[in-house]
C-alpha cells in the first residue's frame, strides 16, 4: 500500500502540508531551502526553486516583458486603480514567462514567481539614488499605492497566489548607498511610526503581502535583517505578519564584516535566523549547519522558517495538480501584448507632470508649426526611458522618435544632442561644449524648441549598478549635471519658445528654468513607450494629470545632512522653506472647479469617520483628470505641517460634474508619540480639501486655495 503523504493532500491547508513536508527533510535539506537558490529534493518530489525575481515596473531581467514607467512615475499618477491594473498585467506576464521557463527546465535566477517588489521606502532625501524605485516621500501615498500594487501582483484567487509580492526594504532605509553595508540609521520612535513604518504596515495588514525584505543598514543599532525590534516585535507580534522574511542580497555577511555586531559568519546567521529572517538572498545560510551544531540555533527555529517558505511555494500552486491551478493556463501569448502596450502608453501619459505653462504655450498647435528643434542628451536616450530593475522591451520609443512619429511628414524635425549628459564634451577629442554651434543652428531653424534634459539611471541608482557616474548611485546635489544648464541658457537666448522636458527619477533644482523657460514638463523615466506618451501630451492629445510625489526644492543647501534620519525639515510634511514645486502639485490643460465642499462633522470622535465631499467640474474645453486631495493639520506644538490623508482621482469631460467623497477614519487625525502609540490629542485640527496642498506656494502656482474647516477633539485618547 502506498504511504499517505499529507503534503500531497490538496484538501489540507497549505501550512499543514508544509509542516508535513518539512518533517520529512533532513537538517541539511532544510538549511538548503533557506537559500535563495533552493535546491531540489528529488526523493520528496521538491523541484529546485530560485526565489530571486524582480518586478518593480514590469517583469525584470528575464527577457522581453512590458516595461512600464519607473515606480516614481507611477506614483505621480496618484491613481490607485491604475497601479493595481499594471501590477495585474505584470503578474500575468510573470506567470506566462514562468510557465514557459518551467516547460524547458529553466529554474535560473529571475525565473520564479516571488517578486521582490514593491519598494515602499520613504524617499526622504532627493539625493538618494534609489529613490526612483519608491512611490515618493509621503507615507500615506506610498501606503495606498503599495497596497494596490500588491493586490495586483498577488491576484484575487481564493486559494492560490498569482505571484508573491514583497515589501522592501524593512525599514528606515534611504541612503547613502555607499554606506549602506555599515550605516546605522538612527531615528526616534515617533519618526519610525509616523514616517518609516506606515507603508509597510499597510502592505502587511491591508494587502497581506506574502514577503518582507530586510534592509542592509542597521536601525538604531540593530542590523535590519537580524533586528528583534523590527522582525519580531513589530512585524510579527504587533502587526501579525504571517508570511516570510527575506534578507537583502548578501546583507547577512555585513553583520560581521561591516556592522561588526557579530564576529563570525556562524554568529551572523544565528542572529538573523533567531530573529525571524527565513530566507537568505545569498549563500551564507549554509553556516546554519554549524550554528545548530554549536547550539546557537535550535533546529525547530529552522523548521519554522522552512515551513513558512514551503507554504509560500504551495500558495503559488507549485506542489499541486497543474490542472487545479488556474494560473497555469496563462500562455506565452499573454506577454508583451497590444493591450499591455496600450496600458503602458496610458500609464506614461498619466505620470507626466506639467510644472509650468506660461501663456498656455502648451499644448503645441501642429497646424501653426513648420519646424521643431529637439535638443538635449535625453532626447534620443533609451536609457532615460526605463529607470532601473527593468525588463527588455520589444520596442523603445524615445522622445525624438515619438515626436517624429507624431508629426509625420507635416513638420520638419531638427535634432541635436546639445551636450553630453554629464561630461563637458560629446567627443573625446572635442573642445568643451562641442555641440553648442549645432544646437544654436537647430534653434535658428526651428519655430519651437523641445529641450530634453535631466538624468538617467547611470547617474542615480543602486550602489554597484554598472556605470553610476557618481560611484555610489547617489546624487552629489540636485543640479542638472555637467553643462546642461549652460546649454539650456543658450537655447533660451535664441529667443525661440522653449519647452523643457525633464527625464529624471528624482527632484531637480531648476530655479533658473522656472524663472525663464515658459513651459516645463516632468516626464520621470516614462517606460519603453515614453516618447509616444510625451509627444501626445505636448501636442494636446492628452491633458497632463500627474502630481508630484516628491518636493522639488530650490537648492541642495537647504537640505539637512544626507545621513540624518530625523524628519525635521524634510519633505513637505516637515519642511520650513518654500518649495520650488510642492508635493501634490501639477497643472492641467483644462480647468477644474470645486463647489459644495463639505466636511460632515465639527468634532473628532474616536470610532467615528468623517466624510469629506466635493463637487468637481471640468469647466475647461478638454477632457482631463484631477486629484482631490485631503490634508489634516494637527494644531499641536511639533506636529507636521499637514499630512495627506485622502485622495481620489476623477476623470471628467468638458462640462461634466462629479461628486467625490473621501472618508477619513479617526486614525487620520492621530499622531504617533515617542512610545509608538497613535494618539488623538485634545484640541484643534484643520482639514483641507482641494486639488493641492494648502501651502502658499501651491496656492500661488495654481491660483486656487483649498477649502478648510476647523475641527475639535474633546479628549486625548490612544487609538
Amino acid at each position: 500500500m502506498q504511504e499517505y503523504k499529507a503534503y500531497l493532500d490538496e484538501t489540507l491547508s497549505f501550512e499543514d502540508r508544509a509542516k508535513d513536508l518539512v518533517s520529512r527533510m533532513t537538517l541539511e535539506e532544510k538549511v538548503f531551502q533557506t537559500l535563495h537558490t533552493a535546491a531540489a529534493i528529488e526523493r520528496l518530489g521538491v523541484k529546485a526553486y530560485n526565489w530571486w525575481n524582480e518586478a518593480l515596473h514590469g517583469v525584470a531581467r528575464a527577457g522581453v516583458a512590458t516595461v512600464f514607467p519607473q515606480a516614481i512615475g507611477l506614483a505621480a499618477t496618484f491613481d490607485e486603480d491604475l497601479l493595481e491594473e499594471i501590477a495585474d498585467v505584470i503578474s500575468t506576464e510573470g506567470r506566462a514567462k514562468f510557465n514557459a521557463q518551467q516547460k524547458y527546465g529553466d529554474y535560473d535566477i529571475y525565473k520564479g514567481l516571488t517578486f521582490w517588489s514593491p519598494n515602499v521606502n520613504i524617499f526622504r532625501d532627493p539625493r538618494w539614488g534609489r529613490g526612483h524605485e519608491t512611490y515618493g516621500e509621503d507615507p500615506y501615498l506610498s501606503s495606498r499605492l503599495g497596497v494596490r500594487f500588491i493586490n495586483g501582483i498577488q491576484g484575487k484567487d481564493e486559494k492560490y497566489l498569482k505571484a508573491a509580492a514583497c515589501a522592501k526594504h524593512f525599514a528606515v532605509h534611504s541612503g547613502p548607498e555607499d554606506l549602506r553595508h555599515s550605516f546605522n540609521a538612527e531615528c526616534s520612535t515617533q519618526d519610525l511610526y509616523e514616517t518609516y513604518l506606515p507603508a509597510f504596515k499597510a502592505c502587511v495588514q491591508e494587502a497581506n503581502v506574502e514577503a518582507v525584505m530586510g534592509a542592509y543598514n542597521r536601525t538604531n543599532g540593530e542590523p535590519c535583517c537580524g533586528s528583534k525590534t523590527l522582525l519580531k516585535d513589530i512585524l510579527r507580534d504587533e502587526w501579525g505578519f504571517k508570511g516570510h522574511v527575506v534578507s537583502d542580497c548578501w546583507a547577512i555577511k555585513d553583520f560581521h564584516e561591516y556592522h561588526k555586531v557579530t564576529s563570525t559568519p556562524v554568529e551572523s546567521v544565528a542572529l538573523a535566523m533567531n530573529n525571524g529572517c527565513d530566507l537568505n538572498c545569498g549563500n551564507i545560510y549554509g553556516n546554519l549547519l554549524m550554528a545548530v551544531r554549536d547550539g546557537l540555533v535550535e533546529e525547530k527555529t529552522i523548521d519554522e522558517a522552512v515551513i513558512r517558505l514551503i507554504t509560500t511555494r504551495m500558495k503559488l500552486g507549485l506542489f499541486d495538480n497543474p490542472e487545479k491551478v488556474p494560473f497555469n493556463k496563462i500562455g506565452y501569448d499573454q506577454v508583451d501584448t497590444k493591450e499591455h502596450l496600450e496600458l503602458n502608453i496610458t500609464a506614461a501619459r498619466k505620470s507626466i507632470v506639467l510644472l509650468k505653462n506660461q501663456d498656455k504655450l502648451l499644448p503645441l498647435d501642429k497646424s501653426k508649426i513648420k519646424t521643431i528643434g529637439v535638443i538635449g542628451p535625453n532626447a534620443n536616450s533609451r536609457k532615460a526611458l526605463v529607470g532601473n530593475y527593468e525588463g527588455t522591451a520589444s520596442e523603445y520609443i524615445t522622445i525624438l522618435e515619438g515626436i517624429k512619429e507624431y508629426v509625420g511628414d507635416d513638420i520638419r524635425v531638427y535634432y541635436s544632442e546639445g551636450c553630453h549628459l554629464f561630461k563637458k564634451a560629446m567627443s573625446g577629442l572635442g573642445m568643451e561644449n562641442d555641440r553648442l554651434a549645432e544646437a544654436k543652428t537647430v534653434c535658428d531653424m526651428s519655430d519651437v524648441v523641445i529641450a530634453c534634459f535631466g538624468l538617467d539611471p547611470g547617474l542615480e541608482g543602486e550602489e554597484g549598478d554598472q556605470g553610476n557616474e557618481f560611484a555610489s548611485g547617489d546624487k552629489p546635489n540636485l543640479n542638472l549635471p555637467g553643462i546642461q544648464e549652460e546649454v539650456l541658457k543658450e537655447l533660451y537666448n535664441s529667443g525661440k519658445p522653449i519647452v523643457l522636458v525633464l527625464l529624471s527619477g528624482s527632484a531637480l533644482s531648476i530655479p533658473w528654468a522656472d524663472e525663464h523657460i515658459p513651459a516645463i514638463v516632468q516626464g520621470w523615466y516614462p517606460g519603453a513607450q515614453g516618447g509616444r506618451a510625451i509627444a501626445q501630451v505636448l501636442f494636446g492629445d492628452y491633458s497632463p494629470e500627474g502630481k508630484l510625489p516628491v518636493t522639488f526644492y530650490r537648492t541642495t543647501e537647504e537640505l539637512p545632512e544626507f545621513t540624518d534620519y530625523n524628519m525635521a525639515n524634510r519633505t513637505y510634511r516637515y519642511m520650513k522653506n518654500e518649495a520650488l514645486y510642492p508635493f501634490g502639485y501639477g497643472l492641467s490643460y483644462t480647468e477644474f472647479e470645486l463647489s459644495n465642499v463639505s466636511v460632515d462633522a465639527d468634532k473628532i470622535v474616536p470610532g467615528n469617520n468623517v466624510l469629506c465631499t466635493a463637487d468637481i467640474k471640468n469647466v475647461g474645453d478638454m477632457p482631463g483628470a484631477e486629484t482631490l486631495q485631503v490634508y489634516v493639520k494637527v494644531k499641536q506644538e511639533g506636529a507636521p505641517n499637514w499630512q495627506l490623508k485622502g485622495l481620489k482621482k476623477v476623470y471628467l469631460n468638458p462640462g461634466q460634474l462629479k461628486t467625490v467623497s473621501i472618508e477619513l477614519k479617526d486614525t487620520a487625525f492621530g499622531l504617533y508619540d515617542n512610545e509608538g502609540n497613535l494618539v488623538l490629542h485634545e484640541g484643534e485640527y484643520e482639514v483641507f480639501v482641494g486639488t493641492s496642498q494648502p501651502d502658499a506656494r501651491s496656492i500661488a502656482l495654481t491660483g486656487k486655495k483649498p477649502y478648510s474647516k476647523i475641527m475639535h477633539s474633546d479628549q486625548t485618547v490612544i487609538l
